[in-house]
């Protein structure tokens, strides 16, 4: 059942998602929302892979920043990325679908922290992003 949190979370995602033509173009589904968390989804397209044939590094960054953000957002408190970084654990080929899942570990006054861990259709974790926002007491909806 979903809380009133929860309902300002993906009413949230859903105004980002409608003003972010990047994320819809990587093609993200929303696969849950609430307060402090996302997870949502993608598909490795052709235009995706780098050179070597492996997916270009700032794709699976874009579908973690896209997951912090809608976290980081979700009490509607508008809210940007201060510090973010990403390790690779496991290269990501055609077709593979990833999934980003967002956690708050700290929600502040000015700023929060968040954990994004993503994982492909085997449950292989692929990388891990950490995300620092700063929050700008203006509402975002």
């Amino acid at each position: 059942m979903s809380n009133t949190n929860d309902k300002t979370a993906i009413a949230v995602v859903e105004e980002i998602m409608n003003r972010d033509s990047f994320s819809r173009w990587l093609g993200i589904k929303v696969l849950e929302a609430g307060e402090g968390y996302s997870k949502i989804q993608m598909e490795i397209r052709d235009e995706m892979l780098n050179g070597l044939g492996i997916v270009h590094g700032g794709i699976p960054f874009s579908l973690a920043d896209s997951a912090f953000a809608f976290a980081c957002n979700s009490r509607n408190n508008l809210s940007v990325a201060w510090d973010t970084s990403i390790t690779f654990t496991k290269a990501s080929k055609l077709w593979d679908i990833l999934t980003a899942e967002a956690k708050e570990l700290h929600n502040g006054k000015s700023t929060g922290l968040y954990i994004v861990t993503i994982t492909n259709q085997r449950n292989e974790q692929v990388a891990l992003f950490k995300g620092t926002c700063f929050r700008t007491a203006k509402p975002l909806i």
